[in-house]
C-alpha cells in the first residue's frame, strides 16, 4: 500500500500532534455537517487516527472510514473505545480499492487529496463510488500556493524520510480536476489563516 510504511512509523508522532488551528477545523466540520443527512452512509478516506470520523459519527446513520496505515487505525479503534460510536466501522484500505459498502451519500477527504499517486484517477474513482446528486467533501493543502521554496524543502525532507510523496499543485487546479472527473464544484473557500488549504465541495450531477 503506498506510503503505509511511512504513515506506520509516523502513527504515534501523528496522535500525539495537536490540531493547530482548532477554530478552523470547527468550521471545516460545520460545513461539513450542512451537506450531510442523519440518513447517510458516509465515506471517510485517509482517516487518519479517526478524530474527525468519531466528530461526524453522530450526524449520520452510518460511517465507513479508511486509511492506508494499519497503525494509525489501531490508534483510531483505540478512540473508539472510549465512545459511543456503534455506527462507525474502520478500515485499512487503499484510496482507490472499491469497496463493498458503495456507493455512499457522501465522501470525506481531508488532508489527503494531494497525497495520491494519481489525482485524477482518484477523483473519478471517488466519483464511481458516490451516489448520484452526493457530494464529495475535502479540505487539501495547494502547495504550489504557498512560498516558492516550500518543493524544494519537501523534497530534503523526503530525502531524510521525513515527508511522504505528495503532489504539488494550485488551488486553481484541484478545481479543474474536479470538473475533469465529472464533478459540479458547489462551494470553495479557506477557513483560518491558511490560505493554501482550499475547501472545496464538488456534486456528483444526478
Amino acid at each position: 500500500m503506498a506510503d503505509a510504511t511511512f504513515w506506520d512509523k509516523t502513527a504515534k508522532k501523528y496522535a500525539a500532534s495537536p490540531v493547530k488551528d482548532i477554530p478552523a477545523y470547527e468550521e471545516t466540520l460545520d460545513r461539513t455537517r450542512h451537506y450531510l443527512r442523519p440518513d447517510d452512509h458516509l465515506l471517510e478516506v485517509g482517516c487518519g487516527t479517526g478524530t474527525t470520523a468519531l466528530t461526524l459519527s453522530a450526524a449520520v446513520r452510518r460511517i465507513t472510514a479508511t486509511d492506508v496505515s494499519a497503525k494509525m487505525l489501531d490508534i483510531a479503534e483505540g478512540k473508539r473505545a472510549g465512545t459511543s460510536a456503534s455506527n462507525l466501522a474502520f478500515r485499512q484500505s487503499e484510496i482507490t480499492e472499491p469497496l463493498p459498502d458503495a456507493p455512499f451519500d457522501a465522501i470525506c477527504a481531508f488532508s489527503i487529496l494531494h497525497l495520491v499517486d494519481d489525482l485524477p484517477k482518484t477523483l473519478a474513482h471517488l466519483r464511481g463510488q458516490l451516489k448520484p446528486g452526493g457530494h464529495v467533501i475535502s479540505k487539501t493543502a495547494c502547495l504550489r500556493d504557498m512560498n516558492m521554496f516550500i518543493p524544494a524543502v519537501i523534497k530534503v525532507m523526503q530525502f531524510f524520510g521525513n515527508a511522504p510523496q505528495v503532489l504539488l499543485f494550485d488551488a486553481t487546479a484541484l478545481e479543474s480536476a474536479f470538473r475533469r472527473a465529472g464533478f459540479e464544484i458547489v462551494e470553495t473557500g479557506y477557513f483560518g489563516k491558511d490560505k493554501h488549504v482550499r475547501f472545496v465541495v464538488a456534486r456528483r450531477p444526478a
